[in-house]
């Protein structure tokens, strides 16, 4: 029998006291949560020295950034918007690379601020060294073979359009030369999946890089993480990936004479069990005797678009509104309140709908969704059925609740909208 989810970080109480003070939906993120992951994020085992940058698309709310910034983590922004939203919250220039698909049309504006740069295709170090010749920059491999537990999260490998594909080495080597560019990182990232021999693997074609440039003194191998959401699921342990690639940069360091800094760019690992998504119970209805029971919330993919997009799932809890245990367990599918098929929380990878066994719900009782931290409200949208973006709470260290993004009237989402009268 599928186990009966649990809180996390939360406590019955204070889920009905939240969802009475703010309404729900509601983000609920633990500052105190937060600043562990953290602590065991620096942690991380190194030979010659550590850098962590935290992955801000996972989470970009300036609350979160700023307990990230206290704790000494670096950011990485993968787009301009992100650089923009960084330096406006305080971070120094140089704490931020910029990783982007897209070349940023303020590339040059931003790098100028001291920003620094991460090239993740032959055309954009090409463009750098023409802006920036003589200049110091990171570059990124596409090391051939990638992890994740499905292709959606697997950024490596031949399916993979992120970073300069490793077998066009020498074409980088002639632009770093044509340019006299300083090469000071190499970065490979992988996926979300956090397999220790993969792990080993990358870690070896990433120094093999880093040998290839002389002047290189960083190396990251980016982040992904494998977080265990639900309780059949593990989350990764940081010493014991790390512990056997701290020998391969000792084994460098012999070799070389050079001393190479690890860094690492976690986004779920930091932010995802942080966080859980107060919903109520909006109705329940079924579809007969053959059919399903369906559990209908007030929130949907307009929230977390996670089980839409990769089937992936997320700890759902029954906490009854007027206290006590639920009467039962029942098997429920759970479904968002979006006008949309694809919007069901409880689904396999390609949208067919699973049950999940839960606490007996009834109208007006609230659902926990836990570990939603990372690529939920950061991937959320206020456009579709025109739902207001979700609010988002800190539950800070002494317990108490702090609004840290507000509804919006729904009239707002509009405010940018052009009307334009023949």
């Amino acid at each position: 029998m599928t186990s009966i989810e649990k809180l996390k970080f939360l406590k019955e109480d204070q889920v009905r006291s939240l969802a009475k003070e703010f309404g729900t939906p509601i983000f609920v993120y633990s500052e105190k949560e937060i600043e562990q992951k953290c602590d065991d994020t620096l942690a991380f085992p190194n030979a010659f020295g550590l850098q962590v940058r935290y992955a801000m698309k996972a989470n970009p709310n300036s609350n979160i950034l700023q307990i990230m910034k206290k704790k000494g983590i670096l950011i990485d922004a993968s787009s301009e918007h992100e650089v923009v939203r960084a330096l406006h919250f305080g971070f120094k220039p140089e704490s931020i690379m910029l990783t982007s698909q897209e070349l940023p049309k303020a590339f040059e504006e931003l790098i100028n601020k001291g920003v620094k740069f991460n090239a993740c295709s032959l055309r954009q170090l090409e463009a750098f060294g023409k802006a920036f010749p003589g200049k110091a920059v990171s570059i990124r491999f596409n090391p051939g073979l990638g992890s994740g537990h499905t292709k959606k999260t697997d950024v490596g490998g031949v399916t993979s359009s992120f970073g300069v594909w490793h077998e066009k080495l020498p074409e980088v080597k002639a632009i770093v030369e044509k340019y006299k560019i300083i090469v000071e990182k190499v970065h490979t990232h992988i996926g979300s999946g956090s397999d220790p021999e993969v792990w080993k693997a990358v870690a070896k074609y990433t120094l093999e890089y880093a040998e290839a440039f002389p002047t290189v003194t960083v190396v990251s191998l980016g982040g992904g993480y494998k977080v265990g959401r639900m309780e059949d699921e593990k989350s990764t342990d940081l010493q014991k990936i790390g512990a056997p690639v701290k020998p391969q940069f000792e084994e460098f360091a012999a070799k070389h004479g050079r001393k190479l800094i690890l860094e690492i760019e976690p986004g779920t690992y930091l932010i995802a069990l942080c966080g859980a998504l107060l919903t109520t119970v909006d109705d329940l209805v079924d579809t007969g005797p053959k059919g399903f029971r369906f559990m209908k919330l007030d929130a949907g993919m307009d929230s977390n678009t996670r089980p839409s997009l990769y089937g992936a799932r997320h700890p759902l809890v029954t906490v009854k509104k007027e206290g006590g245990a639920p009467k039962s367990n029942e098997e429920y599918v759970v479904v968002g309140h979006c006008c949309e098929s694809g919007d069901v929380f409880t689904q396999k990878e390609g949208g067919e709908p699973i049950t999940r066994l839960m606490g007996e719900a009834e109208v007006g009782d609230y659902v926990v969704m836990e570990a939603v931290g990372a690529y939920c409200a950061g991937m959320s949208t206020k456009n579709y059925n025109s739902f207001p973006e979700t609010a988002e709470v800190l539950l800070r260290n002494n317990g108490e609740g702090k609004l840290i993004r507000k509804r919006e009237p729904v009239l707002e989402i509009f405010r940018n909208e052009i009307l334009v009268v023949e």
